[in-house]
């Protein structure tokens, strides 16, 4: 029963909404945990916005939420950098303004000369100066960070090229290997849950990728949700290895009552 959890981690991009298009049983499902008073987090691969410009957006939704309910994959690379790297460190960075306001609380320095690291965010401007920078400070010792490996993102207007793929055009040119820290990768869940301060089996993941949200909970230990409004249809599960905790075609505010 999905009433005895105590926190909840939502995707946003086809769980919440699709591009600028709301999903309204989504909005109604966030309200019955607002009411509820149960402690709820939007996590998010989508490192071009803010947690203050994602808010913004999903009250313009009539979907309840402050910058504090927001944990994006740039948030999760300044922390990532904060705790493996030596500061100050030196960055050359690929990405939106989200990444790049991120990194700059963090008290990373930005340059393409000589830098320690590439750090890659989703570039909806990217180019192939920026390609070749990446690649020759790479292939003088930097290594290469990216907040995520989504290939593709889904919008009001079906699927756009996600980071993933500006990711690996930079690792082909240079030979090297990616890091990432957004989801499915352990390291953003965890950051989350410790918003959420709830633990792991008392917490539910929401999310419509099954390779990102879905494996994301699989590998941290917790229990997961699948929605069928975005990029992995419900059909699609009994392809899959491990399946979710549950499974619903949309996210209905009556599966809190079952």
């Amino acid at each position: 029963m999905l009433s005895s959890y105590r926190g909840f981690i939502m995707d946003l991009d086809g769980t919440i909404y699709k591009g600028k298009e709301v999903i309204k049983e989504s909005a109604t499902f966030v309200h019955a945990l607002a009411d509820r008073h149960i402690p709820y987090v939007f996590l998010t691969n989508n490192s071009s916005r803010t947690p203050t410009e994602i808010a913004e957006k999903l009250k313009r939704m009539n979907v309840p939420a402050t910058p504090g309910h927001i944990y994006t994959s740039s948030l999760a690379m300044a922390a990532y950098a904060r705790e493996h790297w030596h500061f100050p460190i030196r960055a050359y960075v690929i990405g939106s303004r989200g990444l790049v306001h991120a990194l700059e609380e963090t008290g990373v320095h930005f340059t393409d000369q000589n830098p320690d690291v590439v750090i890659i965010g989703v570039d909806r401007f990217f180019t192939y100066e920026k390609l070749a920078k990446a690649q020759t400070a790479l292939l003088n010792g930097a290594k290469l960070l990216a907040t995520n490996a989504d290939k593709a993102i889904p919008t009001e207007d079906g699927y756009m090229p996600g980071n993933g793929a500006i990711v690996a055009a930079v690792a082909k040119a240079s030979g090297s290997t990616p890091t990432f820290v957004g989801k499915p990768e352990q390291w953003i869940v965890d950051q989350s849950l410790s918003m959420l301060k709830t633990a792991k089996e008392e917490t539910l993941l929401i999310g419509d990728n099954y390779d990102t949200d879905i494996v994301a909970g699989l590998r941290s230990g917790v229990p997961t949700l699948h929605v069928g409004t975005g990029v992995t249809p419900t059909e699609a599960l009994v392809e899959k290895g491990q399946q979710p905790t549950f499974s619903s075609p949309k996210l209905d505010a009556l599966l809190l009552d079952q």
